[in-house]
């Protein structure tokens, strides 16, 4: 198990972009946690097997069909185990 930080700027808030992290964790079988941030960005922290990790990298690099990424900041995998029992939206 690895786990990733991720923040990613852009119109990703009001655009059912947490939703749409979600539904694609649960779908890969990931645990951790997405929330809107101060700014305008949404930070995702993520637990799974690296190969699931990098699929849903991929999902946030282009988010739903109403969000604009422009920029995805990444902080590498790390072997620390953290302790998610589920994936949840925090608020």
């Amino acid at each position: 198990m690895k786990n990733l930080t991720l923040k990613i700027h852009g119109q990703v808030q009001g655009v059912n972009f947490r939703f749409g992290v979600k539904q694609k964790a649960d779908e890969l079988g990931l645990v951790g946690w997405v929330r809107n941030d101060k700014g305008g960005c949404v930070s995702v922290v993520v637990e799974g097997e690296e190969d699931k990790l990098d699929e849903l990298k991929e999902y946030c690099n282009e988010g739903p069909r109403l969000s604009m990424v422009e920029d995805m900041k990444e902080k590498g995998f790390f072997i620390k185990r953290l302790s998610f029992n589920k994936f949840e939206i925090k608020y």
